[in-house]
């Protein structure tokens, strides 16, 4: 137990520590960063955009499983980063809870709604110690006819925000960072230039050059609100833009 201020206080997951720290849940956060994976979401005048990096780890897989991108509702969505098993957990109770608000109310369940409910489920996983807080970080992204774009985040520790752009994964400090800068003077951003952001912002922090396999991206419009994933062929259209524009 010798691991500095720790001692003992990381072996239980409701203790405060004396300086005041729950170790599990910034355990928690340590493994969504040593996923080795980033993924951007980026909210525009009138669509919001997810991007992620999909890594085949073996030659053998079927790269058409391998997916951190899922579909919450017809029009909400997320890129889970983290530990892809604890992100499906976390994935199917999405899905489980937007349904029952679905047949509770008769209409689709908001995206600020979901993620408030899905931020409360992670917060009741760090006070039980039969629980076990998610190594996952959800980022949200929907449609608000009221609103606009809609882009949440929601952490292992149950705190959630609305974002106009956000990072998660290893490279979330550099992400954010260039971010800031690309958003600096507040620029109008139309679905093309949101997408190219989301695209431009990963393979700059990543240092990468991307390949239409080696990213996935998704989005809502006003145009269609609908969640969807962009295919192969629109992704190499967009790095097709990005090469040439620059």
């Amino acid at each position: 137990m010798s691991r500095g201020s720790s001692t003992g206080y990381d072996r239980h997951i409701t203790i405060f520590s004396p300086e005041g720290r729950l170790y599990q849940v910034e355990y928690a956060f340590k493994a969504i960063s040593n996923s080795g994976v980033t993924s951007v979401g980026v909210r525009g005048k009138d669509s919001v955009v997810i991007v992620t990096q999909k890594k085949i780890p073996d030659k053998l897989l079927d790269p058409s499983t391998v997916t951190q991108i899922f579909s919450l509702t017809p029009y909400v969505g997320c890129v889970m980063t983290g530990l892809i098993a604890d992100a499906r957990a976390q994935v199917t109770r999405a899905r489980s809870e937007a349904a029952d608000f679905r047949y509770k109310f008769g209409y689709e369940i908001p995206t600020d709604l979901l993620a408030k409910r899905v931020a409360n489920i992670n917060q009741v996983y760090t006070q039980h110690a039969a629980m076990r807080p998610l190594g996952v970080s959800m980022i949200l992204i929907g449609f608000d006819y009221e609103r606009g774009p809609q882009l949440f985040k929601c952490d292992p520790a149950g705190y959630y925000v609305g974002f106009k752009a956000t990072a998660a994964g290893a490279k979330q400090q550099e992400a954010l960072n260039h971010l800031e800068k690309k958003l600096k003077k507040d620029p109008v951003l139309n679905t093309e230039d949101t997408i190219e952001l989301a695209i431009t912002t990963l393979s700059s922090v990543l240092s990468a050059d991307f390949k239409a396999t080696e990213i996935e991206v998704a989005l809502v419009t006003h145009d269609n609100p609908q969640f969807r994933t962009l295919a192969i062929d629109e992704i190499e259209e967009h790095l097709q833009r990005i090469v040439e524009r620059d």
